[in-house]
């Protein structure tokens, strides 16, 4: 067993000591100056984005199995796209895409027809 010097045992005692000493933190505040045209742009921003109309595809609706395998060949064919798995019962349904435009979502749907020959266009609502 080995002994505690003097020195380890003064050293340990000042650390705690030391550590014990409460210290004071200043109170701080903030003032921010911004123009209040921020404000209305923000806003404005929101109704924008709950007003915005945006366009999927619906390439899959059925079992999930069959639905992962679906999300795979996609995946494996057309990655440029991002894909979404949503359960609605009793299936699960394969969506890409987020399209701004009705004409963007033409477009990819040209490009998936030929794989996917069931898929279509939809409008989830909000």
């Amino acid at each position: 067993m080995k002994t505690i010097t003097l020195r380890t045992l003064i050293t340990t005692i000042a650390l705690i000591l030391l550590t014990q000493i409460e210290s004071y933190a200043q109170q701080g505040s903030v003032t921010v100056n911004q123009s209040p045209e921020i404000d209305k742009l923000l806003d404005l921003k929101k109704d924008i984005s709950i007003k915005e109309e945006r366009y999927k595809i619906s390439i899959y609706s059925g079992s999930l199995s069959a639905a992962e395998a679906a999300q795979a060949n996609f995946r494996e064919s057309f990655p440029q796209y991002s894909t979404i798995m949503e359960y609605e019962t009793p299936n699960y349904k394969i969506y890409i895409g987020n399209f701004r435009s009705r004409l963007e979502a033409d477009r990819a749907l040209q490009k998936v027809k030929p794989v996917f020959s069931r898929a279509f266009i939809l409008k989830p609502e909000k």
